[in-house]
């Protein structure tokens, strides 16, 4: 989204599984034990892998969380209502309206604007680029928006539409909230062992990502629904390698802060020396297009070769930021894919499509 980790991607606590406290007047600890081996999953009729069985706040009947099509990776926080009971919801689209989607997104230019050309910027940088040079030498490409504007604004409202539909507030950089880690915390210098600093040259390339966002050139990128998948990222035009996809954003706040907490896309952002100082990227209030990038299945050869995206971690300024960049050339239609366990192998990923 992720490569993270508390399911942290890259780098996270294992999740917390918390079964059902029983009432002690009710029942003993072992009659609870063994209602709940008799739970068994309405998909694949086994009662094996328990921790892994969500009971339906609804009719208290037991799904694997694997076999849930899309999979959740943990326990959901509040009340879980299985697809009979939820009634199968429609996703409701974001309109196709130019100016909600200048309003959605915080467009900081007239709508009209968004027919003007790419700037030149870029298009120089591409003739001055050699093929010569090896790959580690070479610098990062900022992505080449789609030239159609009314394809660009059905791009911003699938993820607008994703956005709704987790109830998510759209932020394209990383926020400091009262009560977490302030911005002084997310100091580079604290990481363990040093962390790569991005070059000049490479940061002006990520501010002209963000610049051409702000202004309504977006990235070709679509958020469709996918029955086994959920929300995921598909390429809406080829993309070359070495593309800067997003920055990996959210709320930022300490590792320690949310060793109990059941979400599955936080992100590492600083993993220090000293533990009280790791922070994370917590996307579940507030994010962009990378919550939605999927990740592989490490246990298939078939879900590796599905990669074509890197996680890497970044000094910008003294700051750490992390982002999402093309690792290979990607076609138009190709879903984004990278490695939620690009340091530690946290993250459970062998349930993955």
């Amino acid at each position: 989204m992720a490569s993270a980790a508390l399911r942290r991607r890259t780098r996270a606590p294992k999740p917390v599984y918390k079964p059902p406290s029983p009432s002690p007047e009710s029942e003993s600890e072992s009659e609870s034990d063994l209602d709940f081996e008799d739970v068994s999953c309405e998909e694949c009729g086994s009662g094996k892998n328990a921790p892994d069985l969500l009971l339906c706040d609804g009719c208290d009947k037991g799904y694997h969380l694997f076999c849930l099509k899309p999979i959740l990776v943990a326990v959901p926080k509040g009340s879980w209502f299985c697809p009979l009971c939820s009634g199968g919801k429609k996703l409701k689209r974001f309109p196709l309206v130019q100016t909600k989607i200048v309003d959605f997104f915080r467009i900081q230019k007239p709508p009209a604007e968004f027919e003007k050309p790419i700037a030149d910027s870029r298009k120089r940088r591409k003739r001055s680029s050699s093929f010569v040079v090896s790959k580690k030498s070479r610098k990062l490409l900022p992505f080449n928006p789609t030239e159609d504007p009314n394809r660009r604004l059905e791009q911003m409202a699938s993820l607008a539409t994703a956005l709704m539909a987790t109830g998510t507030e759209f932020s394209n950089e990383l926020t400091y909230v009262p009560g977490m880690a302030p911005r002084s915390a997310n100091c580079a210098a604290f990481e363990d062992g040093g962390m790569q600093v991005m070059s000049k040259e490479d940061t002006e390339t990520l501010h002209l990502c963000k610049k051409m966002m702000e202004r309504g050139d977006w990235p070709p990128l679509l958020v469709v629904f996918d029955s086994k998948e959920g929300f995921t990222v598909q390429a809406d035009k080829s993309i070359r390698d070495l593309t800067i996809i997003t920055e990996y954003v959210g709320d930022v706040d300490y590792l320690w802060n949310r060793e109990n907490d059941d979400g599955d896309s936080m992100m590492t952002l600083l993993s220090a020396t000293n533990p009280s100082q790791s922070l994370v990227v917590c996307p579940d209030k507030r994010s962009n297009i990378a919550r939605f990038i999927n990740g592989i299945n490490n246990y298939t050869p078939e879900g590796k070769k599905k990669q074509n995206l890197k996680c890497v971690r970044y000094d910008v300024g003294g700051e750490c930021r992390v982002l999402l960049i093309a690792n290979r050339d990607i076609r138009k239609g190709e879903r984004l894919y990278y490695d939620y366990n690009g340091l530690e192998n946290e993250y459970p990923t062998e349930h993955f499509v």
